[in-house]
């Protein structure tokens, strides 16, 4: 039984993944699931490829990053986390065109530092992409500067009742 969807998280104006003004980013949505995981969503488009109709690999692990150092929010809704260390393995190709879904979790809470899971799965259920990460947990002051209250904002958009 696939996850239900508790909520969105907040996205931004130019990010590269969720912002929605940025026409070269991603516009991922993030949803927050019962299951205790955060589910990064978006459509790969062309400019997004490496190989002809391939995700490429960059695009694939910024969304794993992101997935899975915006986990920390399930738990401490006004954690930030810088990354410091990722570790990404291949295992087969993301198509171009169709839905992605990155899962992430958090599995060590170490107050300023915190590490990360994640995978992408394929629509067969088949685990294409894998990850963990480390990040440094800091206060938004030290990491964004200028008026962050303009770029972060509430996904009004409609939430689906589940995630495969």
């Amino acid at each position: 039984m696939a996850p239900e969807v508790r909520g969105a998280q907040n996205i931004s104006r130019m990010c590269m993944v969720c912002g929605t003004e940025n026409t070269a980013g991603l516009h991922a949505r993030f949803y927050e699931l019962d299951n205790g995981e955060l589910a990064g969503v978006f459509t790969p488009r062309e400019e997004h490829q490496g190989y002809p109709d391939r995700l490429h690999g960059g695009i694939a692990s910024t969304i794993l990053d992101e997935t899975m150092g915006r986990a920390i929010n399930l738990t401490d809704p006004d954690a930030w986390g810088v990354t410091i260390e990722l570790a990404v393995r291949y295992r087969k190709p993301v198509p171009l065109g169709s839905e992605v879904v990155a899962h992430g979790r958090i599995t060590k809470d170490g107050g300023r530092m915190f590490e990360g899971s994640g995978e992408i799965r394929l629509e067969d259920g088949s685990v294409a992409v894998e990850a963990t990460g480390r990040y440094l947990r800091l206060p938004i002051e030290k990491i964004a500067e200028g008026d962050f209250e303009r770029e972060w904002f509430a996904d009004e958009g409609p939430l689906p009742t589940s995630i495969g």
